[in-house]
């Protein structure tokens, strides 16, 4: 007897409600749909997927697209892990599955998402690391390919995106330490196209013409995603005529390098010199004294992403609140004491001259 048929004689339904149940029509009531899947579970039924998606015009999967570079492939940083679990836990609940699509740093991003457009390969996507002129926008736009992205972008108009609440955070900081009298803050922005770093940079810029204080493009350093980066700030920072007082770090392990040196020059990190990560990342959780920072929850982050590209395909948008989705994601100041000096030391040991960068 064949799969559907038996689950059907089984439950005491017709063959029709059973597929459509399968397929999550909307026209099945929620105690049916669940009786056939616990059925379907019970007594192994495995539909075959190819023949349902064939009939459903749909591939069952969601495609997540990020850019891999030699900094990411070594990093220890979980930050998409943690959002892949959101997001599967989404879509875990609608039998879908999340295909990460990793694409590496020698190839052009757009030819790489255009392959997977070509060949239909998925039913919605999530594209991160967005520039601020991204045409992997125009072209999932113009193939009608429901998307969402993780970040912002000057292109296209009228689609879902999911980011960071960068200028939250940055106004947060820079309250924070202008608060403690720091006039003098350099700022690490990332190396590369990612648009985050634009934002970034321009939040520190709002924030120092709130308060007053003249913008210096020599306090504003681009890193990569590395603790030995911050070894080289730092010597560069001491060299300077009129050296800040303060930074604050877009990505959290450079803080490892510039505590580090900071030591080497017999110095502490937030006795008399200010430090301010963005995200506590596990990585830099143990440093002492512990890093002022900010916490994001990446589970839900991912699960916003999710529901915002499921509210657009087609067979689940009854169970999701339909419309576009543009929402900044919360970042909660974790206080540690990495910044707690004001800018006195600093100035103090530095017009001595006890600090040398040799």
């Amino acid at each position: 007897m064949r799969g559907i048929a038996r689950l059907a004689q089984e439950l005491g339904i017709s063959t029709g409600t059973v597929s459509r149940a399968l397929n999550g029509k909307p026209d099945v009531n929620e105690a049916t749909r669940r009786r056939v899947l616990e059925a379907a579970q019970r007594l192994g039924y495995a539909p075959n997927q190819a023949a349902r998606s064939l009939a459903q015009g749909m591939t069952r999967s969601v495609g997540f697209m990020i850019e891999l570079s030699e900094e990411t492939a070594t990093s220890t940083d979980y930050f998409f892990m943690g959002v892949f679990d959101g997001v599967q836990h989404v879509l875990a609940e609608h039998g879908l599955d999340l295909l990460v699509l990793p694409c590496a740093s020698s190839q052009d991003h757009y030819t790489y998402l255009e392959r997977f457009v070509s060949r239909s390969a998925v039913d919605g996507m999530i594209l991160a690391a967005t520039r601020k002129v991204d045409r992997r926008i125009d072209l999932l736009q113009s193939a009608k390919i429901p998307f969402v992205t993780l970040g912002r972008s000057d292109t296209g108009s009228g689609y879902s995106w999911i980011d960071l609440d960068f200028e939250g955070a940055v106004t947060t900081a820079m309250d924070r330490l202008v608060e403690r009298g720091h006039r003098r803050i350099a700022v690490t922005v990332p190396h590369g196209e990612a648009n985050f770093g634009t934002i970034f940079k321009q939040a520190y810029q709002d924030n120092l013409a709130r308060h007053g204080i003249d913008f210096d493009p020599d306090l504003v350093f681009v890193t990569r995603r590395t603790e030995d980066v911050g070894d080289g700030i730092v010597d560069t920072m001491f060299a300077m005529s009129e050296p800040p007082t303060a930074v604050l770090l877009i990505y959290e392990v450079t803080a490892i390098g510039v505590y580090r040196r900071l030591r080497a020059l017999g110095l502490e990190p937030g006795r008399d010199f200010a430090v301010v990560g963005f995200r506590d990342e596990p990585t830099v959780r143990f440093l002492t004294p512990a890093m002022t920072c900010f916490h994001l929850s990446l589970h839900d982050l991912g699960m916003s992403l999710a529901n915002a590209l499921l509210a657009q395909i087609p067979s689940l948008m009854h169970r999701h609140s339909q419309g576009i989705m543009q929402y900044l994601a919360p970042m909660t100041l974790v206080p540690g004491e990495s910044d707690a000096c004001g800018p006195a030391a600093a100035e103090r040991l530095l017009a001595s001259g006890l600090i040398t960068s040799s």
